[in-house]
């Protein structure tokens, strides 16, 4: 459904009143319910004004929560602030607008850079400490309006191979920033018009039993990565689902042949990721659109039910790229199609400027304890002259596969343990 101007919208002058009066007393931790101070749950009217007071006065009076209950409330774009957490009742449903002018554009992080002026998220949380993101409700980009309107745009381009991700206008579900001890517990992503959660230079998070979906009757709803843990450490996500079109998780920084002395993109590190399903999706990992130092990465006790490629290492040739220490553990597989290991070059967009091609190198990666049936094992080669690739462990392996050989060009260090592959001992 797409939201025009001509809807009722609640702003925040026409609320003043009655929220900052009926908050004045909130006390630190309370939990205002959005339907309490005039937010309407009918699909149609367009919230942002109402539900941002009501953030702003809990800020303003110590903190708490807002609570969006049973129904479904649409809303441009929200800004958290410090001690205000987000929690969404059973049958709850915060939902974007599509009519981008209640996302107006802003500097925001996207893409391994600082866009000048780009649209924000439904949820946006800058320095917001603890934050706490709870609930069974669900957040909905409605996002097949903007994808038809992506594709569109992208297949009358003059060069459709390059048409820009960011050439038209659409909003993440989520950006967290410059937070610490983020918890983010039993809600629903589904149909984002761009990135479902995004979070960028964040420490301890925690994503627990959360979901991100797109529907299965659209083939290929654009950028609609799960999770992009951009400049992060220490985080977790435990116990998630993904059904996506792109990648599940992916790790990002920035980009581009001065990389490495860009101090607002710190490493990704330390991320654990446990007991997730994945269904549909690019790559259940992936490193490489925007990453530079990717490191201590564990992928263990999961579930892969769709041709999706598993771990998918993309070598720019114009960034100097460090991926190290990366295990995947213990995984389940079951599906028709997909690719267990992917290292290659990745060149769809780059840009040298003028500087010597950057060296990179790919070392320590273990993929131990996979069984089930797959598509293919998949390939390994660098970006000649570029890239070292070196210690990769197969060990305790036993799968049923349609393509059983793994390519391997300028590799050092392969080693193969207790391999079997449909049925046969195999070494590379």
């Amino acid at each position: 459904m797409t939201h025009t101007l001509t809807r009722r919208v609640f702003t925040a002058a026409t609320l003043v009143g009655t929220v900052s009066a009926g908050l004045a007393q909130a006390a630190p931790g309370r939990r205002i319910s959005i339907a309490d101070r005039g937010a309407v749950a009918d699909d149609h009217t367009v919230n942002t004004g109402a539900i941002q007071s009501v953030i702003d006065a809990l800020a303003a009076d110590g903190g708490g929560t807002v609570v969006i209950p049973a129904g479904t409330f649409v809303s441009g774009a929200l800004f958290l602030k410090p001690g205000v957490n987000l929690h969404l009742d059973k049958g709850a449903v915060l939902k974007c607008s599509t009519d981008l002018s209640h996302f107006p554009p802003q500097r925001t992080r996207i893409e391994g850079h600082f866009a000048p002026a780009f649209n924000p998220a439904l949820i946006n949380a800058d320095a917001c400490h603890g934050l706490k993101i709870t609930g069974e409700g669900t957040f909905d980009g409605d996002g097949r309006p903007i994808w038809d309107k992506f594709w569109a745009l992208r297949n009358a381009a003059p060069d459709p191979g390059n048409f820009p991700n960011l050439g038209v206008p659409r909003a993440r579900l989520a950006l967290i920033e410059n937070a610490r001890n983020v918890t983010i517990e039993g809600v629903t992503f589904k149909d984002s018009q761009f990135w479902n959660l995004h979070l960028y230079k964040c420490s301890h998070v925690t994503v627990r039993n959360a979901r991100f979906e797109v529907p299965d009757d659209y083939k290929q709803a654009p950028s609609t990565d799960g999770i992009d843990l951009d400049s992060c450490q220490n985080i977790t996500i435990d116990g998630c689902y993904f059904s996506v079109t792109d990648d599940c998780i992916a790790a990002k920084g920035t980009k581009g042949p001065h990389a490495l002395s860009d101090t607002s993109s710190p490493p990704v590190e330390h991320i654990r990721i446990r007991n997730c399903t994945f269904k549909r999706g690019h790559g259940v990992f992936t490193c490489g659109s925007e990453a530079t130092l990717v490191r201590d990465v564990v992928v263990e006790n999961c579930r892969v039910i769709g041709g999706i490629n598993i771990l998918v290492l993309k070598l720019r040739p114009d960034t100097p790229q460090t991926y190290e220490d990366i295990t995947l553990r213990n995984m389940t597989l079951d599906a028709e199609g997909g690719s267990i290991i992917t290292v290659r070059p990745w060149s769809q967009y780059f840009d040298l400027k003028g500087e010597v091609p950057p060296q990179s190198r790919v070392r320590r990666v273990t993929l131990s304890g996979f069984k089930g049936r797959y598509g293919s094992f998949g390939s390994i080669r660098p970006n000649p002259g570029q890239t070292t690739i070196s210690d990769i462990s197969l060990k305790n392996i036993d799968l049923q596969l349609k393509l059983p050989n793994l390519e391997v060009e300028a590799v050092t260090g392969l080693r193969a343990e207790n391999v079997r592959v449909n049925g046969k001992a195999v070494q590379f």
